[in-house]
């Protein structure tokens, strides 16, 4: 944070105004960029965020997501690039009371669940390759992230447990190369289903970073056919539509025989807040595409800022804008809340927040805010009010 504030020594009064009004307009801006998660125009940005943890209050961590609009991650962002407002108040940020990370660089763990069509039709060349693939998604991952696996079957879920959360790589694979391609149906929207309900159940870990689940993304490679599942296509895109907490699809159709279920897929990724990607017989590009799935997910970022509301219980309206580029003009925002909470007296949560404390200190007038007599929040004489 102390780089970014380096930025502003040396400017001209104008030009530091014109940095701070560019930073006001996200905040002056109704639009909201997480509609219809992950959905950006041509040419445009969205940000959603999917989790807000204030385990370590007064200190609340914002972990979000974005994606420009072929669904790529923004790079390189800093704090520069954001604004934060709480309860209707910006926050200034050469107060230095919040910074952001790519939590590529964190300890925190993401989760993933790899679904794989083990049917018959996928035998040979196909099921040879999105194993290879797998294995890829599996070899790409840090250390500290948990892959779970599914395989469709013929069984009275329609699928079997291949592995719960591993880290362990090694055994990953392992378990991974013991699935046959020998199913006779495709209950497909069955297994997504239950790989939907394994991220949503699994559970937050424990304050330490390292165990702390971050984000759950499904992996699914498919031809899209679904037979016989107990539930129906559209019921599975209400389920995706009411998650609070976004569970992003990552679907790779291949097929070498009819692609015309490759809709199914589409469907269900877009949806969800991930990406389709059409494979199609050309199988060889799995692992490239599954090293960007990967890259995704690593790629968010989380942004902790210090709160100065006492605790009290109740829930805090908090928006997050993001201009990118910085001093561009281009910001999309999204909204969440936090709880006013004081954290109980347990060793490994002082510790922490004690950590935090040194890197964000207590600003001495204890207003984190813009200030109407000295910000760009007050109209300058002479600039007429828009």
């Amino acid at each position: 944070m102390k780089n970014r504030l380096s930025r502003y020594k040396g400017r001209s009064g104008p030009q530091l105004l014109a940095v701070l009004l560019a930073a006001a307009s996200i905040f002056l801006s109704t639009s909201v960029g997480a509609q219809g998660y992950g959905f950006a125009a041509p040419g445009n940005y969205g940000v959603k965020i999917y989790k807000t943890d204030y385990t370590l209050y007064p200190f609340v961590q914002v972990y979000l997501r974005t994606f420009d609009s072929q669904m790529q991650p923004l790079v390189n962002l800093n704090e520069m690039n954001v604004g934060l407002m709480v309860k209707g108040r910006p926050y200034d940020p050469l107060k230095r009371q919040f910074g952001i990370q790519s939590i590529r660089k964190r300890e925190e763990a993401t989760r993933s669940v790899i679904v794989v069509d083990a049917s018959k039709s996928m035998a040979g060349k196909p099921f040879d390759d999105s194993r290879r693939a797998a294995v890829r998604f599996i070899e790409s991952k840090r250390p500290q992230d948990e892959v779970a696996i599914l395989a469709i079957r013929d069984t009275k879920n329609g699928f079997d447990l291949v592995s719960e959360f591993e880290r362990d790589g090694t055994a990953l694979v392992r378990r991974l190369n013991d699935i046959k391609p020998d199913g006779l149906k495709t209950r497909l929207f069955d297994t997504i289903g239950a790989a939907m309900q394994m991220c949503a159940m699994s559970g937050q870990g424990s304050v330490r970073t390292g165990h702390y689940i971050v984000s759950c993304s499904i992996l699914v490679m498919s031809d899209g056919k679904d037979e016989e599942s107990s539930i129906r296509r559209d019921e599975l895109m209400t389920r995706i539509s009411n998650l609070e907490i976004p569970i992003p699809i990552y679907s790779l159709a291949y097929s070498k025989i009819d692609q015309s279920h490759f809709k199914n897929l589409e469907a269900l990724s877009k949806n969800s807040f991930g990406i389709y990607y059409v494979v199609g017989e050309t199988t060889e590009r799995m692992q490239r595409i599954v090293e960007q799935v990967q890259n995704i997910i690593q790629s968010d970022y989380v942004i902790t800022f210090r709160s100065y509301i006492e605790p009290d219980g109740e829930r805090h309206n908090l928006k997050v804008g993001i201009e990118f580029p910085s001093g561009s003009g281009k910001y999309m925002s999204d909204d969440t809340y936090f709880e006013a909470i004081q954290p109980p007296p347990i060793a490994p949560i002082q510790k922490a927040l004690k950590a935090l404390n040194q890197k964000i200190p207590p600003v001495p007038s204890g207003n984190p805010y813009w200030e109407t007599s000295d910000s760009a929040m007050s109209i300058p004489t002479g600039t007429p009010a828009q």
